[in-house]
């Protein structure tokens, strides 16, 4: 993909994406290690709606920084400021804990939110999210094959292999990814952070919520989008099916309740 513009901040060129149409202002960010294809997989559903995205540091064509949740939305909060504001907000994984974040300490930005398949409700290093750590600190040890002939072996594939074959494909791959020292730099830092919002925030919030689930998705726990419903009080649950599974049928169901959540709200 083509970036549609730069946004340089820190001193970093941030890559941005979108497409112009119909509907809410719309900005929705990719999981950890993932890019801008990620986004626009999960927006080609709906049809003539315009969207916004930035690939966060390290990230796609975006040059690296210092990686932390906090910094990535101080981001994507500067991209919201270049739009018509407040936006509906929204990503997945990584993408879900900025849009949480944002939504927390820079409320005059967003007038609904979108949280796909969260990978954190308010703590730090959440157990979920060791697997990712696991291979960033493989990568940051070893040559790559080394370091994926030994994660294929471990405990944690095995379990994933049985459990979430699709987290542990997405696991696989990022041994592949480039530039390596990067790819571990954002695995491990990462893994150990957090939106730095509490629950008591998440009950504060005063915007409409939609919140997917899927099974199946050991990285992605259904409970903490069931905690995440619980916590903000206009939230809505939806549970898709799983990836792993169907992906074409994930991908529909995402597609159907956003375009139902973005004509209500």
């Amino acid at each position: 993909m083509t970036p549609q513009r730069f946004l340089i901040r820190n001193g970093l060129r941030l890559a941005v994406y979108g497409q112009g149409g119909d509907g809410p202002a719309l900005v929705f960010q990719h999981g950890l290690c993932g890019d801008a294809r990620q986004i626009a997989e999960a927006m080609q559903g709906l049809g003539r709606q315009s969207w916004h995205g930035l690939e966060c540091a390290g990230h796609g064509a975006s040059e690296m920084g210092a990686p932390s949740i906090a910094g990535f939305a101080e981001d994507v909060a500067a991209l919201i400021e270049t739009l018509p504001a407040p936006v509906v907000l929204g990503g997945i994984s990584m993408g879900a804990a900025i849009a949480s974040r944002i939504a927390v300490i820079r409320p005059e930005l967003v007038r609904a939110l979108v949280l796909v398949r969260p990978a954190w409700v308010a703590n730090d290093a959440p157990a979920n999210m060791a697997p990712n750590a696991e291979v960033g600190a493989l990568l940051a040890q070893h040559p790559a094959d080394t370091a994926r002939a030994i994660f294929a072996q471990s405990a944690t594939a095995q379990r994933l292999a049985r459990e979430a074959p699709d987290n542990l494909a997405s696991l696989m791959g990022f041994f592949a990814r480039a530039p390596q020292a990067d790819t571990a730099r954002l695995l491990t830092a990462i893994s150990a952070d957090g939106p730095g919002i509490a629950e008591a925030d998440l009950r504060g919030l005063s915007l409409p919520a939609l919140i997917c689930s899927t099974s199946q998705d050991a990285i992605h726990p259904v409970p903490y989008a069931q905690a995440l419903a619980a916590l903000i009080p206009q939230a809505r649950l939806v549970d898709m099916p799983a990836k792993g599974r169907d992906k074409p049928a994930h991908l529909a169901a995402l597609a159907a309740a956003m375009t139902q959540f973005l004509k209500e709200i």
